[in-house]
């Protein structure tokens, strides 16, 4: 006997479940552990199921949380279960829920193909980009700041996903090409600096080995000025490696130091033996300034002379007191001369001469002003008085200025 329960499946005595279909019942299984009602409801949870999978796939999709190839083969298997079911329910309700996971599907596709094509689009502008920079880096001179950028540009082209190969390929091309353009120049630089850095260091070392030959000479002012000539040289020499140069300065000052050290004390004990000179010739300053002020000029000449011959025999003096002891004299000594040039200038016969004759050329054009006034007072021209005035005045003034002189 054949039980017909109502809706999309039945089930026969022996236990066999059948779904219906458009073209007919069709047996889905046989269920022999139960009775044929849990038979019946058995395959019905099966369609429940692959319908609730269908629904969630559905809504996965949706929130971008679905796998493309496991919405397909999800596809695949349902469409299997509709050729051959093993289950019981409306299935055209499974052939909607296919044909509708499908469209998402397949718009979801279409929205992940746009959006790596915008992904690649900016990729590879972000890429053209990093090459723009690179290549306006490549003549730069600013190694350290610029090497660091190039370093800098490397990793943010690392960090960016892949896009289109052939595209990647030409850009990298330019970018490692900038970068090598650079990097050989810098290492031009650097090779050029540290040879112009070897010759300085040999430039200076050979000032140093003239230094340190120098340093134990007792030729006191010849080997100082020699010192000046290498110091000199020194300040004109191209610079080096900053670790080179102060070295070879260090030796350089310890080698002068040693020689003015040997010389300092050479002439500290000379000058301690010319203590007696300094008294002898402060004697000496004592007899000189008392000549002054001059009475008689050719009386303080004449003793100027003798003290300033016995100042020569005495010798040098303590180097510390050398400029002072000689200002002194020297003070004494212009003051004669200042007193002589007075006597020249008030006794030179063609100073008198010359004063004489502007005197007289003045005097004269005096007393032509006054004749030049009396003629104009005559006339009674007003305006030619006061001309006449001021030139008389003028005329007087000259004379006075050259009476004076004479």
């Amino acid at each position: 006997m054949t039980e017909q329960p109502t809706g999309f499946g039945r089930y026969d005595a022996d236990g066999t479940v059948y779904v219906r279909t458009p073209s007919g019942d069709v047996a889905v299984g046989q269920y022999t552990i139960g009775t044929p009602e849990e038979g019946l409801a058995f395959f019905e949870r099966k369609f429940e199921d692959l319908r609730a999978e269908l629904q969630l796939a559905k809504q996965r999709l949706a929130d971008g949380r679905a796998s493309a190839d496991g919405i397909v083969q999800l596809i695949a298997r349902t469409r299997a279960e509709l050729e051959t079911p093993r289950m019981v329910g409306d299935l055209s309700l499974l052939a909607t829920d296919i044909t509708e996971l499908e469209a998402a599907n397949a718009e979801k596709a279409a929205e992940r193909q746009a959006q790596r094509a915008a992904m690649r689009a900016q990729t590879l502008a972000n890429r053209e980009a990093i090459v723009a920079e690179a290549e306006a880096l490549q003549e730069s001179t600013q190694w350290k700041a610029t090497g660091d950028r190039y370093k800098t540009l490397l990793d943010e082209w690392k960090a960016l996903p892949h896009a289109d190969r052939a595209s990647e390929q030409a850009l990298w091309k330019r970018f490692s090409s900038a970068r090598t353009t650079f990097d050989k120049a810098r290492r031009a630089h650097f090779a050029n600096r540290d040879a112009e850095a070897a010759q300085a260091k040999a430039v200076r070392a050979a000032i140093v080995e003239e230094a340190e030959a120098l340093a134990t000479s007792t030729d006191w002012a010849a080997t100082r000025q020699q010192y000046q000539v290498l110091m000199d040289r020194w300040k004109a020499a191209p610079r080096g490696a900053r670790k080179d140069d102060d070295a070879l300065w260090e030796r350089f000052r310890a080698a002068q130091q040693r020689f003015f050290d040997a010389r300092n004390a050479d002439l500290a004990v000379r000058d301690e033996a010319l203590k007696g000179n300094l008294d002898a010739k402060v004697a000496l300053l004592e007899e000189a300034e008392a000549l002054l002020p001059i009475t008689d000029l050719a009386a303080t000449k004449r003793s100027l002379r003798s003290i300033a011959e016995r100042w020569e025999a005495i010798g040098h003096v303590p180097r510390a007191d050398k400029e002072r002891v000689e200002g002194r004299l020297r003070r004494v000594e212009q003051a004669v001369r200042d007193l002589e040039q007075e006597e020249w200038r008030r006794t030179d016969p063609g100073r008198k001469a010359f004063a004489s004759d502007t005197a007289a050329t003045f005097r004269a054009g005096v007393e032509r002003a006054e004749r030049e006034l009396e003629a104009a007072r005559a006339k009674g021209d007003a305006k030619a008085v006061a001309d006449a005035e001021a030139r008389l005045t003028s005329a007087r003034m000259l004379l006075e200025a050259a009476q004076k002189y004479a």
